[in-house]
């Protein structure tokens, strides 16, 4: 591939996730000439910039200049953009084509791709069909939203025999303009409304992930969930269901927990089935499957009691179902829970209530989400924290013998960490 040999390519929006320090490896094996900008500091970028520690890379931090925007020959923004950045539309008044990683493998790539998105349950279900498949199709790849930009695994990839399962936020099929063979999805809850005007743009950013399907695709939809089981498209349609999962499969002997979790192994086993993946292979993975890191994971247990790290949950909805899964999971147990964060214009009504039904102590973080949270928790005795060392000491103050230490914010991070992740490692450091 010499396409971008000599262009000029700037990296919109390095990041910390590993997308963007994937685009940039990417185009620098293409002998782009590539600059990488970003409103974080150098500081902040620290790991990502090790990572490409020797590339032929120039960097523009902390900042945004319009000559790079004019100059350049294509534009590859981080999903993390907002389309109406003044940048962006710098770019498109100079002709300057503007791509995300995403919309440029779709074009670049031969590979059979299988996409899945929804507001929660995307990491779990693209995993699991991963694992699925890899069982029966060895060149089977996973990337996406999971930290692996697709753009590597181009030079990897042979033709329509390779198999590429996508994780796709909203933020990543805003733009796109074809859509994945097989496309899955998981439900949709209220999320990201500080940047989607209503509810509408946001399902419609989702939606692209069906779209643009021709008549042979195929469709793989949650019918419990009420707005999902109602979209439509010219390609194949299936749904999955708990119920139907029940009915097949002794799902006493699964590993995941959570009826949330019952819907992600529903949807990965339908698109096996699809795929004639044999059913033994499919019960020997979903019978060890442990879940992905930072979706209830449990972490380790200290003076009998269990730490379950959840920092993925960062809405409201996704809190209460860690509450119902952890709480039917571990009956006699107490929940301590370490939550709060920064606000997504969401409504914290539903996860005070389950607080006051599942919770015995809450360590609070701050955040305008917490801030929201306390007014439905009047009467509820609450720790208020500073920091996450600050949080995981006050629980091991508050938890006794058989209690259950659970971190699951129901709030976005950036307020006091780099991301979700960083949160929950600075819960895990704490522990250790």
């Amino acid at each position: 591939m010499t396409r971008f040999k000599s262009k000029k390519v700037v990296v919109m929006g390095l990041g910390l996730h590993g997308g963007g320090a994937g685009v940039a490896k990417f185009f620098c094996s293409q002998e782009a000439e590539v600059l990488v900008t970003d409103l974080k500091t150098k500081k902040e970028l620290k790991e990502s910039i090790n990572k490409l520690k020797g590339l032929p890379i120039k960097y523009v931090l902390g900042k945004h200049r319009k000559e790079d925007f004019i100059g350049a020959d294509l534009i590859i923004k981080n999903p993390d953009v907002p389309s109406d950045s003044l940048f962006l539309k710098i770019a498109k008044e100079n002709n300057v084509p503007v791509e995300t990683d995403i919309s440029l493998f779709f074009d670049l790539s031969k590979a059979f791709i299988i996409g899945i998105t929804g507001t929660k349950g995307k990491s779990t279900t693209a995993t699991l069909i991963y694992q699925f498949l890899k069982t029966k199709h060895p060149r089977t790849f996973l990337a996406g939203n999971i930290g692996t930009s697709p753009l590597e695994l181009l030079d990897r990839l042979k033709n329509s025999s390779d198999w590429v399962i996508l994780e796709l936020s909203s933020f990543e099929l805003e733009d796109l303009k074809k859509s994945p063979q097989i496309a899955v999805f998981t439900n949709i809850l209220k999320d990201h409304l500080n940047r989607y005007k209503s509810m509408a743009d946001y399902i419609k950013a989702k939606e692209s992930i069906f779209k643009h399907q021709a008549k042979k695709d195929i469709l793989v939809l949650n019918y419990d969930d009420p707005i999902v089981r109602e979209f439509s498209a010219c390609s194949k349609t299936y749904f999955f269901s708990k119920e139907k999962i029940k009915k097949k499969y002794d799902v006493k002997a699964f590993k995941l927990y959570g009826e949330h979790n019952l819907s992600n192994i529903s949807a990965a086993v339908l698109v096996a089935e699809l795929l004639k993946v044999p059913k033994e292979n499919i019960e020997r993975i979903v019978k060890s499957f442990k879940g992905v890191p930072f979706r209830q994971e449990f972490i380790k247990e200290i003076n009998s009691v269990k730490y379950i790290n959840d920092t993925a949950a960062t809405m409201p909805e996704a809190a209460i179902e860690a509450l119902k899964a952890i709480s039917a999971r571990f009956p006699d147990s107490s929940i301590i829970l370490i939550a709060g964060g920064q606000d997504k214009n969401l409504d914290y009504k539903g996860m005070g209530r389950e607080i006051k039904k599942k919770v015995s102590e809450l360590v609070l973080l701050p955040g305008t989400g917490s801030d929201k949270l306390k007014k439905e928790l009047k009467g509820v005795k609450i720790s208020p924290v500073g920091s996450m060392k600050e949080a995981v000491k006050k629980t091991s103050v508050l938890a006794e013998k058989g209690d259950i230490v659970l971190l699951s914010p129901g709030a976005a991070s950036f307020n006091l960490f780099k991301n979700e992740f960083d949160r929950g490692e600075q819960f895990n450091k704490a522990l250790k």
